[in-house]
């Protein structure tokens, strides 16, 4: 059993809001600093931001967040970044799922606390990756865990870009096991998988779920480090990709690509279940949904 853990959720929460505002920030700053090159013509994008509420069954408050949401910018065609910390009492269905999972006491006390961070960005330009990345922390009284990572999903590859990406993630675990990285790499690449597809929906990344040592502390160091990798593995991505010129036939595989991205957050991904199955803001939960894609 657990405790309450009243101050290592409020940590967690203020660290993922704090992440949060970082990447914000970070991504403003790429949309400023695109002055030549494709959509430079356009008004810098700026964040929308929206505070999301959740109510339980009773009308009683059971959390919310902010939904940031960029629209139509010079670098980003659509970004969210959401952070939301919620609890409650898990529906019979979603009891059912957890106990699957090994998650003890939930017929008895499904009473549940999650906070997190999720973020998805698809970009203008067909040669610059999307990208997402969450983390969050889960609480019932029978057991806490963190879980997330960060996948990298261009449309067109490149190998220096791939090789950066997972560089740099590599660097950031390092210092909590030299086994850990190949672990969560490996985890990555089989949940980011689309069996109806049979190809993995990017070049992969890292992912952890359930991740409970016993030690919060280290858990929770190893979650934030995770985060901390996502801007420098990423943005220098996009800096070396954003003024490369793009063909007809880029943006076609571009919205091709994302309809592969939809159909894997629709059918598999367990964070879009998770929130619609506990009465989350809709608009928030589908807001990794490309702006618009295409099937073939």
């Amino acid at each position: 059993m657990t405790d309450l853990m009243e101050q290592e959720k409020s940590r967690a929460s203020a660290w993922f809001r704090q992440l949060r505002d970082e990447i914000v920030a970070a991504f403003e700053r790429l949309e400023d600093a695109q002055a030549e090159g494709p959509m430079s013509d356009n008004a810098p994008g700026r964040f929308e931001v929206t505070e999301t509420r959740r109510a339980s069954d009773d009308g009683s408050d059971a959390g919310g967040g902010l939904m940031s949401v960029m629209r139509g910018g010079r670098v980003f065609e659509k970004v969210g970044v959401n952070v939301s910390t919620v609890y409650g009492t898990l529906g019979e269905a979603a009891q059912k799922a957890m106990a699957a999972r090994g998650v003890p006491g939930m017929d008895s006390d499904p009473r549940f606390w999650a906070s997190g961070i999720s973020l998805v960005a698809h970009m203008q330009n067909p040669h610059v990756p999307a990208v997402h990345m969450n983390t969050r922390m889960f609480w019932t009284p029978g057991a806490w865990w963190f879980g997330g990572g960060s996948d990298l999903n261009p449309c067109i590859e490149y190998d220096d870009d791939t090789a950066h990406f997972h560089t740099t993630q590599k660097a950031h675990l390092d210092p909590h096991g030299a086994d850990l990285y190949p672990a969560l790499k490996a985890w990555a690449d089989e949940y980011f998988y689309i069996p109806h597809r049979h190809r993995a929906r990017g070049v992969g990344g890292i992912f952890m779920d359930d991740r409970n040592t016993g030690d919060w502390e280290a858990d929770f160091a190893l979650t934030q480090d995770i985060g901390r990798a996502f801007l420098p593995a990423y943005v220098p991505l996009v800096e070396r990709r954003r003024e490369t010129p793009w063909s007809e036939a880029d943006k076609e595989a571009q919205l091709v690509h994302r309809g592969l991205y939809a159909e894997y957050n629709l059918v598999y991904d367990r964070g879009t279940k998770f929130g619609l199955a506990t009465g989350h803001d809709a608009n928030a939960v589908l807001m990794s949904l490309p702006p618009l894609a295409k099937w073939i």
